[in-house]
């Protein structure tokens, strides 16, 4: 799959579904780029398969709640953060529709997950203030981190060392083997004041660190130094919306939403806008997600609740009447 400026300014729109009544707030493909699986404000989980274009599966989490869906190692099994009933995390079989295990001890609303790249275990923040680290065999939690403020998490991409932001100005980087030690980096930037940080995600070489806001900046931080490289500001977000900034899977790229219905593609050496990939509409495009393997992007329109793929073939079809409706998950 090569990736370049020309091909993505040939993105086009080619499928929107409707399949969920309420708001996107999570995206994310198997780590094959077989399955895409989305979370809604309604309390609906959505599976598709990006290999045949048709819809898989659709579950219903209305006793719990759902966001920040994340597929685990297998690609039929998934977790997700709660948004009723409590702030437990769940991991749950997609084939089963059947909880496998809940993960308890949060107190306050789960911010992000994020997955080990090597292994079964995973990272969770909350706005309890504390980063824990779980393995998907066991119920409670292999460790925690106390922090004074909401702090944001993320494994680098040889799962060997963890990141923490904290207070939208400060990156605490922990190695796993010896996270009981406290940081062995710790890198002070300049406090946003005007927006704050809602994500972080290290690069395909583990070499940057995207910041995400929920202003129109996206920071690029070298995950060695400390330093800020640049930040993009081409985006528009003037209503303080979180909006979700990634990679391509090569690195090359760095792609993000935007509140006046584009998606955002910067060269990753220079900062220098690439691409705007515009929806036919002036949605909110809050989450967006590049296939690890084929040349799929999903995004999701807050205003219109949509999630629109763009393919650069045209061999994908996403019918809404493939999608099984499973029910509520046991």
């Amino acid at each position: 799959m090569k990736i370049d400026t020309s091909s993505l300014n040939e993105l086009t729109l080619l499928k929107i579904t409707k399949e969920s009544a309420g708001r996107i707030n999570s995206v994310c493909f198997s780590s094959d780029g077989s399955y895409l699986i989305s979370s809604a404000e309604d309390d609906t989980l959505t599976v598709y398969d990006c290999r045949t274009g048709q819809g898989h599966l659709r579950l219903c989490s209305r006793k719990y709640g759902a966001d920040q869906v994340i597929f685990t190692h297998t690609n039929l099994n998934c977790l997700h953060s709660s948004t009723k009933s409590d702030d437990a995390i769940r991991y749950l079989s997609l084939n089963e529709n059947k909880y496998v295990r809940f993960f308890v001890g949060h107190t306050k609303k789960v911010v992000n997950l994020d997955l080990s790249p090597v292994e079964d275990l995973f990272l969770s923040a909350s706005l309890d203030r504390t980063v824990r680290m779980w393995d998907l065999r066991a119920p409670t939690a292999q460790a925690m981190v106390h922090l004074p403020s909401r702090p944001l998490a993320g494994f680098d991409p040889d799962g060997l060392i963890f990141a923490v932001a904290i207070n939208s100005e400060a990156l605490n980087l922990y190695d796993l083997r010896a996270y009981q030690n406290g940081p062995f980096s710790t890198f002070l930037l300049p406090q946003d004041r005007d927006c704050d940080w809602t994500g972080l995600k290290f690069s395909p070489d583990g070499n940057f660190i995207l910041i995400s806001t929920n202003g129109q900046a996206v920071r690029m931080i070298n995950a060695y130094t400390g330093e800020l490289i640049y930040s993009l500001t081409d985006r528009v977000n003037g209503r303080g919306i979180p909006l979700e900034a990634s990679f391509t899977p090569d690195g090359k790229y760095i792609l993000s939403g935007s509140t006046d219905g584009s998606v955002y593609f910067w060269n990753q050496n220079d900062g220098v806008l690439a691409a705007q990939v515009h929806h036919d509409s002036s949605a909110i495009v809050n989450c967006v997600r590049f296939n690890p393997q084929y040349y799929l992007m999903a995004s999701a329109c807050n205003g219109l609740v949509i999630t629109c793929l763009l393919f650069f073939e045209d061999n994908f079809w996403l019918p809404s009447s493939c999608i099984d409706s499973a029910g509520e998950p046991e």
